[in-house]
């Protein structure tokens, strides 16, 4: 009798528990607390778990109920009671248990998705795009150990002007915007106040970058590749609407009259010393605005009368043929800036004092707007005399480029040499095959329309 009562189960105490060691049987409770079972791990950590079968399947499964003594034994009981009303409903809560951490695990990898999305907003997108396609960059070459250096998909002006446009008009309003989140009415909205600003052109501009920005963020993985491109979307919007974000093409140019009105009031115009010389050696050789602004000394020959322009509009270098009096125009520039920086000759013919780099051609338009707007400007400092030409139509720096162009052909000069003068390609067949540059021609009638501007004057 003794010895049958000495294998009766017993149920679980808080002193049976704390006896346990490492190596002893799991010991189980009795009674209405059936199922609830402890463990005594190698370390002598104590658990607490339910055993049971699954109203599921069948199969034996345990639930972690928690750590003895973090977890006492009345309240594992209680949570186990709580497991058994679970089970009793057909619910193995093992089962529901590891779907929770599923859930869980789903919803933390949400999060750091929202998380990622949030912090990748508008200004993160167009710096991606500036420092990995637009602008130089150095990197560190895995193979050799040594820094590379990438050049940028456009040249240096090119570089900053990209920058500027997209900080001043996309940064600057939908910045903080995250990627995600930026919709196709977002986008046209900016482009819209771009328009009515007066900057059809800008506008189409930044839309065009963006576009670009979001395109390379969508190949290179940073967004879904079904990510529906706002910056597409609002161009589409646009065409669809026959908005154009487009320059017209450009017809105006200075006839004889217009032209002689234009130089005798230039010497007198608001535009500062270097921009009147600019623009006065712009008549003279029909170059573009911004490349007599970059032009450098080194560059000029005066005694074979040329001017060697290394970077153009097309990536080709060419020879500008100079006339007598452009040259002439040169030196006395050239003379001035000995005498001014005691025989130190700078290196740009037309530099910011500030900088000592080339003037902006942009500030020649800029300057060309305030001359034709004094009204809208505080405290202008113009005189009558100095402010836009009002006696002929509206003109631009640029059009000086399209009068040299038509006057040449009014004055018979032709086409391929007129072309060459403009620094033109040459396109389809003729362009592989006629290479010659025409430099002895361009020369000649180079000379004969500056004949022709100094008898425009006289008459």
């Amino acid at each position: 009798m003794n010895e049958t009562l000495s294998h009766e189960k017993k149920a679980l105490s808080a002193k049976a528990i704390e006896k346990m060691k490492s190596g002893d049987k799991d010991k189980s409770d009795i009674g209405e607390n059936v199922g609830l079972r402890v463990s005594c791990g190698k370390t002598g950590k104590k658990s607490f778990f339910y055993r049971y079968r699954s109203p599921i399947d069948g199969s034996i499964k345990q639930y972690p109920i928690g750590v003895y003594p973090e977890v006492t034994l009345s309240e594992a009981r209680v949570k186990l009671k709580e497991l058994k009303i679970e089970r009793s409903k057909g619910v193995c809560p093992k089962a529901r248990l590891e779907q929770e951490k599923i859930d869980h695990q789903k919803n933390k990898a949400i999060t750091e998705q929202k998380k990622e999305r949030d912090a990748f907003t508008i200004h993160s997108l167009v710096d991606l795009y500036l420092d990995d396609v637009i602008c130089d960059r150095q990197i560190l070459d895995s193979k050799t150990g040594n820094i590379k250096f990438i050049k940028g998909a456009r040249k240096l002006k090119g570089q900053s002007e990209t920058r500027r446009t997209l900080y001043t008009d996309v940064v600057k309003v939908l910045g903080d915007m995250p990627v995600i989140e930026v919709t196709k009415r977002d986008v046209v909205t900016m482009i819209n106040n771009i328009i009515n600003r007066g900057s059809k052109v800008q506008g189409g501009r930044v839309l065009a970058e963006l576009n670009l920005a979001y395109e390379y963020a969508i190949g290179i993985g940073k967004l879904p590749e079904d990510f529906p491109n706002p910056a597409i979307l609002a161009k589409a919007s646009f065409k669809q609407s026959r908005i154009k974000l487009t320059a017209k093409k450009g017809t105006r140019y200075l006839v004889d009259d217009e032209i002689k009105r234009v130089l005798k009031w230039l010497p007198m115009s608001g535009f500062s010393l270097k921009h009147k010389q600019i623009l006065q050696i712009a008549f003279w050789t029909g170059c573009r605005t911004g490349e007599i602004c970059s032009a450098e000394w080194c560059d000029v020959n005066f005694d074979l009368k040329t001017w060697y322009i290394k970077a153009t509009k097309n990536e080709t270098a060419r020879y500008v043929q100079l006339s007598d009096e452009c040259v002439a125009y040169l030196k006395r520039i050239y003379e001035s800036h000995l005498l001014d920086f005691s025989g130190v000759l700078p290196k740009y013919i037309f530099f910011s004092s500030s900088t000592q780099k080339p003037i902006l051609q942009k500030t020649l338009s800029e300057t060309k707007w305030r001359l034709k707007n004094p009204e809208k400007i505080k405290n202008h400092k113009y005189s009558s005399d100095q402010v836009w030409l009002t006696e002929i139509d509206d003109w631009s720096p640029h059009d000086i480029r399209r009068t040299v162009r038509t006057g040449l052909s009014r004055l018979g000069c032709p086409k391929e040499v007129a072309e060459a003068i403009l620094g033109h390609s040459k396109k389809g067949i003729e362009g592989v095959y006629d290479l010659h540059e025409y430099e002895t021609e361009c020369a000649i009638w180079l000379q004969k329309w500056s004949n022709h501007l100094f008898t425009i004057l006289e008459n």
